[in-house]
């Protein structure tokens, strides 16, 4: 397995992934990275596990949305439920990571 170095709201995280996908997800975190600090900008100092879950559930809702007003093929739905899950799991881990210290 590989691993992707990203960091979050300043801190770094080595988050394991599957070989090839590092620099995506590396670029991924840069945009939650952004989220994350534009969503705080708007609702204040919440704490390190609210912000994360205001954020997981603001895009959460864009892809819902997303879902609704695409296409709708079987296909686009298909990968944006893997893309959910992908995402939940690394949120997952990271929120456990943070958690932790590590």
């Amino acid at each position: 397995m590989a691993k992707a170095d990203i960091q979050l709201r300043g801190r770094s995280y080595s988050i394991a992934c599957a070989p090839g996908q590092e620099s995506r997800i590396e670029a991924l975190s840069k945009q939650l990275d952004t989220r994350v600090k534009q969503i705080e900008g708007a609702v204040g100092d919440i704490g390190e596990e609210r912000l994360l879950l205001i954020t997981a559930l603001a895009l959460l809702d864009e892809l819902d949305t997303a879902k609704r007003t695409g296409p709708g093929t079987a296909f686009s739905e298909a990968r944006a439920a893997e893309a959910l899950v992908k995402a939940a799991s690394r949120i997952t881990s990271l929120a456990e990571r943070m958690e932790t210290g590590k």
